[in-house]
């Protein structure tokens, strides 16, 4: 029997409505020509969001509104680099002013140009990994969260990696910059919890894209990479669009400060 002195919940549950549902909502993601990113709006779309591409190239840019617009979404493209600030800025300006405001932010544009021993890396090299994966990171943020708040709240995801769970002997300045996205979305999370914004991380594992073709084109390589996960295959864009639905929707309401990891088991250890 319920305590009679408990208040009772004012929230009041639709069960005709999906609680993945995004109809009214813009959602921004940055990186979005292709494999995850990609994903990532053309599920949104599906779930009625409107969508805003973006990555470096224009071709490509328009390449991707127009598939996911071919599919049955409404998009807006917008070029932009990610490191450049005062773009940043033309991006969430544009955005706002196209569709009247944002409700969702998924960061997922990041680099990584040296792969090697930490020894070996040098100024520059560090430099860009942390300039366009980490701070431009948080300058978007700053720049999208007040409009995000000023719609009664939403959601923030950051695109990060099991990389930044683990060491890497060659992976190490992104690692370094995959955790720190990890942290700075649980700062955020205290910071805009009160306006009913929630920020979260996504770290997946190795996915099916075109940066990872080395990896289940080669035989010996695949068979090796899939030994170490549990589920026996590696993870596909849908497996992590998916778990970006879930964040950015009403299914995710009560989730926030945290890391999903989207790797079929790998990081919890071995499994002899």
């Amino acid at each position: 029997m319920p305590r009679a002195d408990v208040e009772a919940t004012s929230t009041a549950f639709d069960l005709g409505a999906s609680l993945f549902d995004l109809r009214g909502k813009i959602a921004l993601v940055t990186g979005s020509t292709r494999g995850i990113g990609l994903g990532i709006v053309k599920r949104f779309a599906q779930h009625g969001a409107k969508v805003v591409v973006s990555s470096r190239k224009a071709d490509a840019v328009e390449r991707a509104r127009a598939e996911v617009v071919e599919a049955g979404g409404d998009a807006f493209g917008f070029p932009c680099n990610v490191g450049d600030k005062a773009q940043l800025q033309a991006l969430v300006d544009a955005t706002v002013e196209r569709f009247g405001g944002l409700d969702i932010l998924v960061v997922n544009a990041a680099v990584n140009p040296y792969f090697g021993p930490l020894s070996g890396i040098g100024d520059d090299a560090f430099d860009k990994i942390m300039g366009s994966n980490v701070r431009s990171s948080l300058w978007l943020c700053n720049m999208a969260l007040p409009h995000i708040a000023a719609r009664g709240g939403g959601s923030v995801i950051l695109l990060s990696s099991i990389a930044g769970l683990r060491g890497s002997r060659l992976l190490g300045a992104y690692a370094i910059s995959k955790a720190a996205d990890m942290q700075l979305a649980r700062n955020l999370a205290i910071e805009w919890g009160p306006k009913n914004v929630r920020i979260n991380t996504l770290a997946p594992g190795i996915i099916r894209t075109d940066f990872a073709k080395a990896l289940y084109e080669n035989p010996a390589i695949y068979k090796q990479a899939v030994g170490q996960y549990p589920l026996g295959r590696l993870g596909e864009v849908d497996d992590v669009s998916g778990a970006a639905v879930f964040l950015a929707s009403p299914a995710g309401a009560f989730v926030t400060g945290q890391t999903i990891t989207i790797d079929g088991g790998t990081t919890t250890g071995g499994f002899d």
